[in-house]
């Protein structure tokens, strides 16, 4: 029987987001005070013998609130990008069948592909011993994504420059919210793009992020500068926003470019009804969520 593992790479959720101009290569520096939740996408990583070419599949977890089509190429694919950053850094091929189950909207700003990225490279670093360490797989995964650095980490932090300047914070204690998944889908790429459009230039307010960070999120004071493009993108949005509002009696906030809108909640049964009524009255799928350390990492099984 073929060693394997299991891995689960966590969601992100944008609890403040500063969004800078562009710079010259059109990239555009953040300040951002995120914490990973128990919202998880799984992978099975099994090991091949080597010179097997390596294989991957993507599909929906049978508990996934929200499915869309999984429609973009292996080529494009963030976990299997991950892999092959990991193999160019240790210098040969690490032969490996990789089946991920997602339960993290596609286009949602919860992260999922990243997710799906750091869980690959913690499991595949485990599997092989490899012996790298996380800010080691922090540093190969920064070329592929802003959000993937974070989230090999996991826990809280202040994320800054253009993802890759990580300083870790105490995640907020018992923090409770619930996740609604409208519709729409928001790719990343036209909201920043949008931005750019109606605010071609600004400063990153790292300080009024920082000074968020030190306490307790408070609902009156989250914010987040891509709420505007993404609501003039895609005005179902703002709509979507206001029939929760009325249903929550709270502010309703947008994580990361959207879809994906969060109410914080006064504890865990709070967060249950209030995710119940949600769905119920609006028809979007709503979970109760909760902070949590990050990627998870199963034991090997040598069969």
């Amino acid at each position: 029987m073929r060693e394997r593992i299991r891995a689960r790479g966590a969601a992100k959720l944008n609890l403040a987001l500063s969004v800078g101009g562009p710079d010259a290569e059109g990239m555009h520096p953040i300040s951002g005070w995120m914490a990973t939740i128990d919202l998880f996408d799984d992978l099975e990583i099994v090991r091949l013998p080597i010179g097997h070419p390596s294989r991957y599949a993507v599909l929906w977890h049978d508990e996934a609130r929200r499915i869309s089509d999984i429609d973009w190429s292996i080529s494009k694919d963030l976990a299997a990008n991950a892999h092959r950053a990991l193999e160019k850094a240790v210098g040969r091929a690490l032969s490996i069948q990789a089946k991920i189950e997602k339960r993290i909207p596609v286009g949602g700003g919860l992260g999922g592909g990243s997710a799906d990225a750091a869980a690959m490279l913690h499991g595949v670093n485990a599997l092989f011993d490899l012996g790298l360490t996380t800010p080691e797989l922090a540093e190969i995964s920064a070329p592929l994504g802003s959000d993937i650095p974070f989230l090999v980490h996991g826990g809280a932090a202040m994320v800054g420059g253009l993802g890759e300047r990580i300083d870790s914070v105490p995640p907020p204690s018992d923090l409770h919210l619930v996740l609604i998944f409208p519709e729409t889908a928001c790719p990343t790429g036209p909201v920043y793009r949008r931005l750019d459009e109606l605010r071609p230039h600004w400063d990153v307010a790292e300080a009024a992020v920082r000074q968020l960070a030190t306490g307790q999120p408070e609902a009156a004071s989250l914010f987040n500068d891509l709420v505007e493009p993404a609501f003039d993108l895609h005005p179902d949005l703002l709509a979507d926003r206001d029939r929760i509002a009325t249903i929550a009696e709270s502010a309703v906030h947008l994580s990361g470019s959207g879809s994906t809108f969060f109410v914080l909640a006064r504890g865990s049964f709070e967060a249950d009804l209030l995710a119940g009524a949600i769905s119920e009255r609006t028809g979007m799928p709503a979970i109760a969520a909760s902070t949590a350390p990050g990627v998870e990492i199963g034991e090997i099984d040598r069969g």
